[in-house]
């Protein structure tokens, strides 16, 4: 069974021929960049169901190859890198990555980040209702229910959670939040985000202090989690 392309940019020998023997044996289908130049060549020639993507690139920075790729691309782009500080990570969600592993990473988290992002492009795609167990989002009907019970939400926390479930998997910045749900005059009053995140817990999750789906990351952002 094919799971579906993956375009590897990455100039590191070593790294490459570890993503395709860890893909190849869980049944993607694996093309190679050495360069971003050829990576974007590639990506529009032939375009992949998802892309991972180094950084440290030869004749490019990766963020600015990630920029050029997202002027089109619409499916996942998982960011590979060694450069491990938070000013690179969340550059690069905010450019458009749908997430960021640093190098050395674990094969396990890496297929598991994998699915996530081709689950994104599934939801994108496909019907706005989102059903995560014991908690289902109807974004037509604007209409939140855990357990089957209707939540009442206030219009804020209903626009923050919608932009989770319609990026479920993918990590958001905190820039990004506040950008969308307050406006761009707001990206670095953080105190409004960590308020409406506590309050949207104490509704969707059974455990506020433990939660399964509003996941933090820290220092960066926010992964909404939906069936695990």
């Amino acid at each position: 069974m094919n799971n579906g392309e993956i375009l590897v940019i990455d100039d590191e020998v070593q790294i490459r021929k570890l993503l395709e023997i860890t893909l190849q044996s869980n049944d993607f289908v694996v093309k190679e960049a050495v360069n971003g130049k050829e990576g974007l060549l590639m990506a529009a020639n032939h375009t992949p169901d998802l892309i991972i993507l180094d950084i440290g690139l030869p004749d490019e920075s990766g963020h600015v190859i990630l920029k050029k790729l997202r002027e089109w691309f619409t499916k996942g782009i998982i960011i590979l890198s060694v450069q491990s500080s938070e000013e690179d990570i969340v550059k690069a969600l905010d450019n458009g990555a749908n997430d960021y592993l640093v190098k050395p990473f674990r094969t396990g988290e890496l297929l598991a980040r994998i699915r996530s992002a081709m689950r994104t492009n599934t939801n994108d795609e496909n019907s706005s209702l989102i059903d995560c167990g014991d908690l289902q989002i109807d974004l037509n009907a604007r209409i939140v229910k855990k357990n089957n019970e209707t939540l009442k939400l206030t219009s804020t926390e209903y626009t923050l959670l919608a932009l989770f479930a319609r990026n479920e998997g993918k990590v958001l910045t905190h820039s990004y939040l506040l950008r969308e749900a307050w406006g761009p005059g707001h990206i670095n009053e953080s105190q409004y985000l960590r308020v409406y995140i506590a309050q949207l817990r104490k509704k969707i999750e059974e455990d506020p202090n433990r939660p399964k789906h509003l996941i933090t990351e820290s220092g960066v952002g926010y992964r909404f989690v939906g069936k695990s």
